[in-house]
């Protein structure tokens, strides 16, 4: 395998209606960096930008399966409004984060009746097709510590 390297890009992300999802180039945004096979980006793109060079310019589709997963209907549940307890205000669209068997998780309030509130624990773009237009802005060798703690500093 190369040497890990940190890759730093901007991008534009949209869905397949052609809607911008999220972009670093966004006034007062910096570029993403990351280091290369610490999963620090959605494992598609960075297939898509193995060996790619600063200055390169790439668009990407990235499948669910490649993304963010399938959207998987057994995480959306009605769970008793009262599991909110303190929370004055309960909207959809709201994030809270819950305390499950497997530890922390983000989950989005989706409905809210009388009785019960309705949550999503998928990744907002779970089923998504995710369309990235991507510039390599620098790439250079990861240090030590930076392979040690899996992450760019």
């Amino acid at each position: 395998m190369a040497e890990p390297r940190v890759v730093t890009i901007h991008y534009t992300l949209t869905n397949d209606q052609g809607e911008q999802l999220d972009s670093s180039r966004v006034e007062g945004r910096e570029p993403l960096a990351y280091l290369e096979g610490a999963q620090n980006i959605i494992g598609g793109l960075e297939s898509a930008l193995t060996e790619k060079a600063a200055g390169d310019q790439v668009k990407v589709t990235v499948s669910p399966a490649e993304g963010y997963g399938e959207k998987n209907e057994e995480l959306v549940q009605p769970v008793p409004r009262s599991a909110f307890e303190g929370v004055e205000t309960i909207e959809p669209g709201m994030q809270f984060q819950a305390q499950t068997p497997g530890g922390p998780q983000v989950v989005r309030v989706v409905e809210v009746n009388d009785e019960t509130v309705t949550i999503d624990a998928n990744h907002p773009l779970a089923g998504e097709t995710l369309h990235f237009d991507v510039e390599v802005v620098e790439a250079r060798p990861a240090t030590d510590e930076e392979q040690e703690h899996g992450h760019v500093h």
